[in-house]
């Protein structure tokens, strides 16, 4: 099932706009990986995490590494030497140029033909194919890819192509291809570990220990998905341990003296928290209160710098409640997985983990959002309760990553390409979804939703119009700056609260009539 005359239309015009994008704004990521291409060019293997030269060092896992090496080669193959020099050369500061921009924003969207490719191969893989192409198509466009990766600048779209072809080995019943593309994710990006407890069960479950057949284990499937995920691990880890570096590599993977906070209130649990904090600093100097205050906490901005976050009123979250709340709130979403190991509990589950890490992650960036956007967008059609799930997250987790973009220049193009891809996706997806009949409960939460839904627009002409403008004549004070952020970080908050919610009830509703069947 090839691609219609319609869709190859709606990828050249995309394809287009991310090359219109080259000159626009760029974060700091541009820089880290363009180091990371230098580092991986002039040094031996056993310093690439050892390296200094630059801030920009080198902290994710030795597959993104050799990607980087491998992104180098074209430029000394086929560049001129003065460019090829230009671009890769290790240095304390940032290096710039239209050669270097020109370079590092190819180097991406050809990476995003492994995304374009598993879309593809998603969409010939479905009995359902309308549904499946319409989802297939609107991950391969979405506009979470364009801000972060064709403007912002990372390679998400890549890995989120990588995830998605262990999607495909699931769905085809091929546990050894979806245990080892999910391991290689993994050795890209360590983020992904959020995600691997949904993995974990699903090919226990299905493959070692499969329903109906009490807790006997199967250890054909367990030594081939395992003997398949230790191979990929030793390829990427064992240069590294065999030089003596487990240890650097290791402290660079997680260093966590890193904050609670990322650069800015990023919409989770921790949000509403840091909010309510400040709400009772400013109660508790009432002068006939005597609520205990941190002179920390006061001090701490909770706004980018790297470092511990102290509340001032509410007690301090440390790692380890972190760690303790996103387990938990895992391992009961992970119960129906394990009870029914289908394709579609399987992709809730990834969904649900996604949920747990962002809402409840130490140090959560504001783009971690796309864990559970993707797996939310293939599960969209499923259902109505899934649509309406789909339909909130994105448009709240779209939001919560505008104030990426800062700069006047890019919000036409943030915002009206991720209104035109929702209209045109939700529009289609509800044509396609059938809904239940209406009880008064389900009545309620669907206006609650659209109400919340229509609030976006005061919201965004707020935090993109009328607050620069007030700030600039100065009715508003310069002390004021973080207020667009922390209201459009507790506004998205709320969405995926509910679209989390949804997730959760669907997922249990769901099981009595997927079989309902009883631990073993």
């Amino acid at each position: 099932m090839g691609l219609s005359k319609g869709e190859r239309d709606l990828i050249v015009v995309s394809t287009i706009l991310k090359v219109l994008l080259f000159p626009a704004y760029r974060s700091t990521d541009f820089e880290v990986h363009r180091n990371w291409l230098a580092i991986t060019r002039n040094l031996p293997l056993k310093e690439w995490y050892q390296d200094t030269t630059s801030e920009w060092t080198l902290d994710y896992p030795p597959f993104f590494a050799y990607f980087s090496y491998l992104l180098s080669i074209p430029a000394r193959l086929l560049l001129p030497h003065k460019y090829s020099e230009h671009i890769l050369r290790l240095s304390e500061k940032a290096v710039e140029g239209w050669d270097v921009t020109g370079y590092m924003r190819l180097s991406v969207l050809i990476s995003e033909i492994v995304l374009f490719t598993a879309v593809l191969r998603l969409s010939k893989s479905s009995s359902n194919g309308s549904s499946t192409r319409l989802v297939s198509l609107a991950i391969a466009l979405h506009p979470g890819f364009i801000i972060l990766d064709s403007i912002h600048f990372q390679y998400n779209g890549f890995l989120f192509g990588i995830m998605l072809w262990s999607l495909i080995g699931a769905k085809e019943n091929r546990p050894i291809v979806c245990a080892a593309f999910f391991a290689a994710l993994l050795n890209f990006k360590h983020i992904y570990i959020y995600l691997a407890p949904a993995w974990f069960i699903y090919l226990l479950r299905q493959y070692c220990i499969p329903p109906g057949t009490g807790l006997t284990l199967h250890l054909k499937p367990l030594v081939q998905i395992g003997s398949a995920t230790l191979a990929v691990f030793a390829v990427s880890l064992g240069p590294f341990l065999y030089l003596n570096q487990g240890t650097q590599l290791l402290a660079r993977l997680f260093p966590f003296t890193r904050g609670l906070m990322h650069a800015y209130w990023a919409p989770n649990a921790w949000a509403s928290v840091t909010l309510l904090d400040r709400i009772l600093l400013q109660i508790a100097k009432h002068p006939h209160l005597e609520l205990p205050v941190s002179s920390t906490g006061v001090a701490s901005t909770s706004r980018g710098l790297v470092g511990d976050t102290y509340f001032a009123v509410l007690p301090n979250i440390t790692p380890l409640h972190c760690f303790l709340l996103t387990g938990i709130t895992q391992f009961v979403q992970l119960i129906p997985l394990w009870r029914q190991p289908s394709y579609k509990t399987f992709l809730q589950a990834i969904a649900a983990c996604g949920f747990s890490s962002f809402m409840f992650g130490w140090h959560v960036h504001e783009k971690a959002v796309m864990l559970v956007l993707v797996p939310l967008s293939l599960l969209s059609s499923e259902d109505w309760n899934h649509f309406q799930a789909f339909v909130i997250a994105s448009v709240s987790g779209l939001i919560g990553l505008f104030p990426l973009l800062f700069n006047a220049a890019e919000t036409p193009v943030k915002m009206g390409y991720s209104l035109i891809w929702l209209v045109i996706v939700c529009t289609r997806l509800r044509q396609g979804a059938s809904k239940p009949t209406p009880t008064l409960a389900s009545h309620i939460v669907d206006t609650a939703q659209n109400v919340y839904l229509a609030s976006a627009i005061p919201l965004l002409i707020f935090t993109s119009i009328l607050h620069p403008s007030f700030t600039l004549s100065g009715r508003i004070s310069a002390r004021y700056e973080f207020l667009p952020l922390m209201m459009t970080s507790v506004w998205c908050s709320i969405g995926l609260w509910v679209a989390w919610g949804r997730l959760v009830v669907g997922m249990w509703l769901d099981l009595p009539h997927q079989g309902g069947l009883k631990i073993d």
